[in-house]
Formats: C-alpha cells, structure tokens, sequence
C-alpha cells in the first residue's frame, strides 16, 4: 500500500500516567462519536488504523486487556491509570485495524476535530 493521504500526520501520545507510548501516522479522516455502551462511559472517541501505521513504543507489559459483547473489539488498558489507549480489532472483510483512543494524542483538541455519528448503541 504505502500510499498516504497529503494530509496524514505522525503524532505522538499514550496513557494519563505516561507507562504507555505510542507514535501513529493517520490522517484522522474519521474519529467516531458513538452512542454504544463503552464509548459512552468512557467518552471514547476513535480513529482507525492499520496495524503497520501504529507503533507501541512503551508499556506492552503495562496493558490490559478488556473483552465485552462479541469480543470482537480487544480494548488495552493501562494498569496504572486506567486509560483506554488503542483497541485491537478486525474489520468486517477480516483486515486487521487499531482503533485509537484520539485523546491519547499529545496535544489533542477534541473540540477542534470533525466526529463521525456512529450508532453502536444498535448494531
């Protein structure tokens, strides 16, 4: 693939308590607003990845896992503070995908980014 959108960026981010690191390249093209159970708890907002344009640089032995529902969705929390930084995942077509936590990004402003409605809440 290789191809990259002229807007895909690298950012850097992780955890509250900095165990967990992380460095991606997205073009943050869409960060999901969804109303399911999780990501209205958690106030969760994601963006998706391919695997090869997500790197953990610190903390795989700080992260744990948590299944719900179909386990379809891996989500990796910090065992220290708790956050909910990425979630390992398979598209419909079975394509390996990493969906990001976006306010994990160093520096991020949620208000300044476009959310995509998702209606988890009934699928």
């Amino acid at each position: 693939m290789g191809l990259h959108m002229p807007d895909s960026k690298t950012y850097t981010g992780g955890c509250h308590c900095g165990q967990v690191r992380f460095e991606c390249t997205t073009d943050m093209a869409m960060v999901t607003a969804c109303n399911c159970s999780i990501c209205t708890k958690k106030g969760l907002h994601f963006t998706f990845l391919a695997p090869q344009s997500f790197q953990l640089r610190a903390g795989e032995d700080n992260l744990r896992e948590y299944l719900f529902n179909k386990h379809a969705i891996r989500h990796q929390l910090c065992l220290d503070c708790g956050v909910d930084v990425f979630a390992r995942g398979k598209k419909p077509d079975g394509t390996e995908v990493v969906a990001l936590n976006v306010a994990c990004i160093d520096g991020i402003d949620l208000a300044k980014l476009t959310m995509t409605p998702i209606d988890g809440r009934n699928r």
